[in-house]
C-alpha cells in the first residue's frame, strides 16, 4: 500500500516556495499509505533529478527549484526489496536512449521474475518488483502511450504507474488501484494523489485560493499523457486480470512481517474491512500481500 502524489504547474503560476509547500503537505498526507521511504522526481536545469530516502515524509524537507514545473512523488510501504537500500525505493530512473524518465508504482506485481527470465532482461541489484516496468520501457526504446500500453499488458498484478520524462510529460497508467487527479484550468495547476481522501485532506491543510477543480478521471485500462502545456492525450490497454482467488502465483510461505500486518490492520477501514477481518484472513492462510491485493480487487 504505497501512495503516489504530485503536481504540474503548466502555466508557471506558482513560486518555488508555493510548490515546495504543496509537495511537502501532499507527501505528509500520503504517509497513511506508507512511511518506509519517500521520494520525488522533477526536472531542473535541463536535467531529470530524483531525490529519495528511506525516511517517512514528515522527516523529509523538499525544496522545489523555481524552474521546476512538474513534481512526481511516492511514499512507500515495503513489500519487496529492503527500503534501507535506497536503490529499491521509488521513483526509479530509466532511459530509452532518447529520453530519461522516472517511474513510480503503487501496487504489487507478481510476474516480475518471470518477465526478467523470459525476456532476458538485464540483471539488476534492484530487488523491487516495480523495477521490471522500467526495464520493459527501456526495452521498447520509446516513452509514449504505445510503449506504456505494451508494458501494462505484460505485467500482472495491481498497479497504477506514474512516469515523468525529461521534457515534463507526465504519464499515468491506471490499473485497478485508485488514483485521483484534480485540474484547475484557470490557475494552470494539476494536483494528484492515490485517493481522493488524501488529496482533499491535503487541500484542506493547504487552503489554497483555487477555483473548484475539474476531476480528470481515469478508468481501469486507461493511460494518459499530460503535456507541458496541460493538454491531455489518452490511450487504452488490454486488462489482464484473473480473479484474485484463482491467481496462479503463490507467495513464499514465510513468517508475516508484523509491521506490514499492522499497517494492513490500520488501513482496513478505508477498504470497508475491520482489523478482525485481517486477522481472520491471516488465520485462513492468506499472506499479507494477498490481503492487500484482495482489498484493491474488491474495492477498486
Amino acid at each position: 500500500m504505497c501512495c503516489l502524489f504530485g503536481l504540474m504547474d503548466y502555466k508557471g503560476s506558482l513560486s518555488a516556495y508555493e510548490k515546495s509547500r504543496i509537495i511537502n503537505v501532499l507527501a505528509r498526507a500520503c504517509e497513511v499509505r506508507g512511511i518506509d521511504a519517500t521520494g520525488i522526481a522533477y526536472n531542473s536545469g535541463g536535467s531529470l533529478r530524483i531525490y529519495k530516502r528511506p525516511l517517512p515524509a514528515h522527516k523529509m524537507r523538499f525544496r522545489i527549484p523555481d524552474d521546476t514545473k512538474v513534481v512526481m512523488g511516492h511514499t512507500r510501504m515495503t513489500t519487496q526489496g529492503s527500503e534501507k537500500k535506497n536503490r529499491n525505493n521509488h521513483p526509479f530512473d530509466g532511459n530509452t536512449g532518447r529520453t530519461a524518465f522516472a517511474l513510480a508504482h503503487n501496487g504489487i506485481l507478481h510476474n516480475d521474475r518471470i518477465l526478467r527470465h523470459s525476456l532476458d532482461l538485464p540483471k539488476t541489484r534492484i530487488q523491487t518488483d516495480s523495477y521490471v516496468a522500467v526495464q520493459l520501457l527501456e526495452q521498447t526504446k520509446a516513452l509514449e502511450l504505445n510503449s506504456l500500453k505494451d508494458m501494462a499488458e505484460q505485467v500482472e498484478g495491481s498497479f497504477v504507474f506514474t512516469v515523468l520524462d525529461g521534457q515534463d510529460h507526465l504519464y499515468f497508467v491506471k490499473g485497478e488501484n485508485p488514483m485521483c487527479i484534480y485540474r484547475y484550468p484557470r490557475t494552470g495547476l494539476i494536483l494528484y494523489a492515490s485517493t481522493d481522501t488524501i488529496l482533499k485532506g491535503a487541500l484542506r491543510t493547504l487552503n489554497l485560493p483555487l477555483e473548484p477543480p475539474e476531476e480528470l478521471r481515469l478508468n481501469w485500462g486507461e493511460t494518459c499523457c499530460i503535456a507541458p502545456d496541460g493538454s491531455v492525450e489518452r490511450g487504452t490497454f488490454r486488462v489482464r486480470h484473473t480473479p484474485f482467488l484463482w491467481r496462479p502465483y503463490v507467495f513464499p510461505q514465510v513468517e508475516p512481517d508484523r509491521g506490514y500486518v499492522q499497517s494492513l490492520m490500520d488501513m482496513a477501514g478505508i477498504f470497508g474491512h475491520t482489523r478482525q477481518d485481517v486477522a481472520q484472513m491471516l488465520e485462513d492462510g492468506l499472506m499479507p500481500e494477498e490481503i492487500e491485493e484482495y482489498f484493491y480487487c474488491g474495492v477498486f
